[in-house]
Parts: structure tokens; C-alpha cells; sequence
């Protein structure tokens, strides 16, 4: 497994792993108990995780859908 990302923003990570599953691709979130146990002070974050083979496919999906989500972001402010 590689880490594609951390994060505390469980938002984020839902998100991402609705963009990789809706391209097939399966993901996981690690340390997710952890970051529970550890309290609210956001020490231990929470990582992505895909299976190798699928790094690149998916670090690539990532990034156009947050280049989709920023642009329509910016449209929504004007």
C-alpha cells in the first residue's frame, strides 16, 4: 500500500475516496483508531492509502478533480 495523502479533514478523505471508487479504484484510510484515541489536538493524522499499482492512476485522478472542484469553487464566488 502507498500513502497518496494525510489528513484530519475526514471530509476530504471521504471525498477522495468516493473520486478513487467511482474510477474503481479501491483505497483505504490507516490510522483512522488511532487518530480517535489520540484526542481532538489533531496530532495523528489519518492517511489514504491505494495499492501501488494504482499510485499514479489515482494520484492523477486526485488532482484533476481537485482542479474540477477549485475551478467550480471560483465560479460559485463570483
Amino acid at each position: 500500500m502507498i500513502e497518496l495523502f494525510r489528513s484530519n479533514d475526514p471530509i476530504e478523505l471521504s471525498w477522495a475516496q468516493s473520486v478513487l471508487a467511482d474510477e474503481g479504484i479501491s483505497s483505504h484510510i490507516f490510522d483512522y483508531h488511532a487518530s480517535i484515541i489520540e484526542g481532538s489536538i489533531g496530532a495523528l493524522q489519518r492517511r489514504l492509502m491505494v495499492d501501488g499499482e494504482q499510485e499514479s492512476r489515482a494520484k492523477y485522478i486526485l488532482d484533476i478533480a481537485r482542479r474540477e472542484l477549485d475551478a467550480h469553487n471560483a465560479e460559485q464566488d463570483k
